[in-house]
């Protein structure tokens, strides 16, 4: 484990951008309005001519984006995730999608941890959205080690990347030693009677969760999964297969999320239960972002519960 690093992995990506700009020359960054808070104008500071302000107006961001992508210039992209995914759907299915362009979505301000800001900017429909697009790789990192590591690894990758940030400021997970791999899950702890599958802020809760199991007697494996899409099916279908019932964690909505993509997975190939921790099909609503978790059941008593639910299941 790492020190404790109390920072938003949205602050990651803005240092990220910063720290690979000089191995990938060509790189544009594209901002809706919004630097301040996606945390893009920390590029925008040290590299000026490489930054545009596209206004609000996502739609017309993503067809720059595309447009500059198709002259050999990989492009990150960046807004709040209700208005990355949501408002530019289309032109991110048609524009980037569709001819797989070089364009990375550095969506912010994701789930419900968004907070006072409430329903319409707390974005749990985005990995849905963007699961749906052939050869979209989409990426929800834990901290800021991962994001950072993230942010390299999409850049260097060819074709369209989704990548989903929080505003929320977590604790540090990893150290130095961790070595993040697109389409990889990493196994944090072993376990023999259920394994919980985490991604993004609901790894920090799934490791306390964890914990308070052992102290209970129920030994559960821990797997960090920061890439929803493509999803590593053989680490799940191991899981599956060694402790025969698996829990999911994840700040969005239970449906066409990380617990849809896993279940998939195991119903196709080692059919044991699946009980899926998130947004239970239901819009958020303003308030202190900590409040709203445990309100909406995202964080770690929910998922101890979930877990004891999906071992009395297999019995």
């Amino acid at each position: 484990m790492a020190d404790v690093l109390k920072k938003a992995t949205r602050e990651a990506y803005g240092d990220a951008l910063v720290a690979i700009a000089e191995e990938f020359p060509q790189m544009v960054v594209l901002d809706a309005d919004l630097a301040a808070a996606t945390k893009t104008g920390t590029f925008k500071k040290k590299y000026p001519e490489r930054f545009i302000d596209c206004g609000i107006a996502e739609g017309n961001m993503i067809g720059i984006a595309a447009g500059l992508a198709a002259a050999d210039c990989p492009v990150f992209a960046s807004s709040f995730a209700m208005f990355a995914a949501g408002r530019a759907f289309e032109q991110i299915r048609n524009s980037v999608g569709y001819p797989h362009l070089n364009v990375k979505i550095g969506a912010t301000h994701a789930g419900i941890s968004v907070g006072e800001d409430g329903a319409t900017h707390q974005c749990c429909e985005d990995i849905a959205l963007m699961r749906t697009i052939p050869g979209m790789v989409i990426l929800n990192p834990a901290d800021y080690t991962e994001t950072q590591q993230a942010v390299r690894a999409a850049a260097a990758h060819n074709g369209p990347v989704y990548l989903r940030f929080g505003r929320l400021a977590v604790d540090n997970i990893f150290g130095d030693d961790y070595k993040f791999e697109i389409g990889k899950g990493v196994q944090l702890t072993d376990g023999t009677d259920v394994t919980i599958i985490a991604t993004g802020l609901m790894v920090g809760e799934a490791i306390a969760a964890q914990k308070a199991l052992a102290a209970e007697g129920i030994s559960a494996r821990l797997i960090n999964m920061a890439t929803i899409k493509p999803i590593d099916a053989d680490i799940i279908r191991k899981a599956a297969a060694e402790t025969g019932a698996i829990v999911t964690a994840e700040e969005h909505n239970i449906i066409g999320g990380l617990g849809s993509a896993v279940a998939e997975v195991v119903c196709e190939s080692v059919p044991v239960p699946v009980v899926r921790v998130g947004v239970n099909d239901t819009f958020g609503k303003s308030g202190p972002a900590k409040e709203l978790l445990k309100v909406f059941g995202l964080d770690s008593d929910h998922i101890v519960a979930a877990a004891k639910q999906a071992v009395a299941l297999k019995k």
